[in-house]
C-alpha cells in the first residue's frame, strides 16, 4: 500500500532527528563503547514515532451520502443508544472507534456535506476507553448535513494524545474521504448516527478508514 508522510508529522520528525543526531555525537564522544547500541535504539525510536504519521492512499471505491464510512482506523468499542446532549439534545445511536498507537491516525470525512456545527473544547486527558472520556477529555465536536441527514463526529484526545487537529469550519463543504483532522498518537472517535441508521459493524470489530462501511442511512 502506498503511503505518505503526514503534515502533522513534519515538525515532530525533524525535532526527533535533531534530537537523536545530538544524541549519537555525544556519546560517540563521551561513551564509544556505546555508540552501536544507541544508534539502532535511535533508529527504533525513529521508525517508531514514523509511523505514527503514516498517512496511506485510501480512496473510496463508491461515493454515497447515505453510506457512512469509518472515519479512522481502530476497533469498534461502542455500539451503544444515547443521549446526545451538545447539539441534537435527543437520542441518538453511538458509534466508537478506538486508535492504539499503531493505527492510522488521519481522521476522514464519513460522508459529503457542509459543516453546521464545530466547537473544540480543552479538557482531560484520561484514558480513551474511560466512560467520561467523550464528555471529559480534550476533543472537537463536528456536524456534517449530507442533505437530509445531519451526523454527529467527536473527535477525542486520550492519555497518550495531547493535541487534536481539525480542518474544518462552519459552513465548509466536505467531500467523502477527505482528511478532516488528525489526532496525534492515537485515541479516539466518536459518532452519532440517527437511530435508524443500518449498522453493518459490530462490538471488537477493527476497521479502516474510508474502507470500511459503519452504516447506512
Amino acid at each position: 500500500m502506498k503511503f505518505k508522510i503526514h503534515k502533522e508529522g513534519y515538525k515532530i520528525l525533524t525535532a526527533v532527528v535533531l534530537f537523536l543526531v545530538l544524541v549519537n555525537v555525544l556519546i560517540s564522544y563521551k561513551a564509544p563503547s556505546a555508540a552501536l547500541l544507541v544508534g539502532l535504539l535511535s533508529v527504533i525510536l525513529f521508525l517508531a514515532v514514523l509511523q505514527f504519521f503514516r498517512n496511506p492512499k485510501r480512496e473510496i471505491l463508491i461515493a454515497d451520502d447515505n453510506v457512512i464510512y469509518a472515519p479512522a482506523d481502530g476497533k469498534i468499542v461502542v455500539i451503544e443508544e444515547t443521549q446526545e446532549d451538545e447539539y441534537f439534545g435527543d437520542k441518538r445511536l453511538q458509534v466508537s472507534i478506538f486508535m492504539s498507537p499503531t493505527n492510522v491516525h488521519v481522521n476522514r470525512n464519513p460522508i459529503s456535506g457542509t459543516v453546521n456545527y464545530f466547537k473544540y473544547h480543552p479538557g482531560k486527558y484520561l484514558v480513551a476507553w474511560h466512560p467520561k472520556s467523550s464528555t471529559e477529555n480534550e476533543r472537537t465536536t463536528v456536524v456534517i448535513d449530507n442533505g437530509e441527514e445531519e451526523i454527529l463526529l467527536r473527535q477525542i484526545a486520550g492519555a497518550m494524545a495531547k493535541r487534536i487537529v481539525n480542518y474544518l469550519e462552519v459552513g465548509d463543504t466536505v467531500e467523502q474521504g477527505t482528511d478532516m483532522g488528525f489526532i496525534k498518537f492515537g485515541s479516539r472517535v466518536d459518532l452519532y448516527l440517527p437511530l435508524d441508521a443500518k449498522l453493518e459493524i459490530e462490538m471488537g470489530q477493527k476497521v479502516k478508514g474510508n474502507k470500511t462501511v459503519l452504516a447506512r442511512l
